[in-house]
């Protein structure tokens, strides 16, 4: 029989530059895993390693700038970058760093302002608030969920007024468009409803709410997805909607891995049978 000739094929290519979750919950793990699930060959910039499982974060260690820096050189040398998801950047300097690599990139980023882990544990230093308001300008897309967003601009999103307010505090920023998570607003009703606003109008999407405490990694799986939607060419509001539906799905069948509450599941819509063979 003669040798299998390999098949070449060019899959749509982003990067996640965010720290990692020795977990697999969240962070670049999960970033890349989204990813791969929606068809794109995912890339990563490592700015801090963690020692995570799913009880909390138990030790966080930062690289250096210069280290930092020479992943995404090594990166931006060598392939067609088609998005960028920021996360966990956890320093003021990590976070400057970042934004004078992107200085010269000119497409669409994605920036999740990872604050605090689900578990509770501060992942990002009180003097980081500020540059991370600087790196805003280099935004696509932010997408706080509604403590961040309150946090960041005052504003707790839990009415129509209140999301614009804070919409309108990113775009003084100098971001292009937020979407407002509802996850973090109680409502009387059994929804969670996330709004997208940009300048020229806003799109709500309406969910019915997923009772679990299983909630690791839905930011971080969130805002890749939006990513690698974006790099496989969709307009951002079509990358947001189908982002939502993925990370909805990943909540429904939530991962019962580790003691703790469980993880979001990146296998979602696998054939669990075939991989329990």
């Amino acid at each position: 029989m003669p040798p299998i000739q390999p098949t070449p094929r060019t899959p749509p290519y982003a990067v996640t530059i965010a720290s990692s979750d020795s977990g697999g919950g969240a962070g670049i793990q999960a970033d890349l895993k989204t990813m791969t699930r929606l068809g794109v060959y995912g890339g990563s910039v490592i700015v801090a390693a963690t020692a995570q499982n799913s009880r909390g974060v138990e030790d966080t260690h930062v690289l250096p700038a210069d280290a930092i820096r020479a992943q995404f050189d090594a990166l931006a040398d060598d392939f067609d970058i088609g998005a960028v998801k920021l996360g966990m950047l956890a320093t003021a300097e990590a976070v400057e760093t970042v934004a004078d690599c992107l200085a010269d990139y000119d497409g669409p980023v994605v920036l999740d302002p990872v604050m605090v882990a689900t578990s509770g544990d501060r992942l990002l230093a009180e003097d980081a608030i500020d540059a991370y308001t600087d790196l805003f300008a280099q935004a696509t897309l932010v997408t706080p969920n509604a403590d961040e967003t309150e946090a960041l601009t005052g504003r707790f999103p839990d009415t129509e007024a209140a999301r614009h307010a804070a919409a309108d505090r990113f775009f003084e920023w100098g971001a292009d468009a937020v979407l407002l998570k509802g996850g973090h607003v109680e409502t009387d009703d059994s929804t969670v409803t996330d709004a997208l606003v940009t300048p020229a109008e806003t799109t709500t999407y309406i969910n019915p709410r997923i009772d679990s405490a299983a909630t690791h990694g839905s930011g971080c799986t969130l805002s890749s997805a939006i990513a690698a939607r974006l790099a496989r060419g969709d307009a951002l509001s079509e990358a947001v909607e189908r982002g939502i539906d993925f990370t909805h799905a990943a909540l429904s069948e939530p991962a019962a891995v580790g003691d703790g509450a469980g993880s979001v599941n990146h296998l979602v819509g696998g054939d669990w049978a075939a991989l329990d063979g």
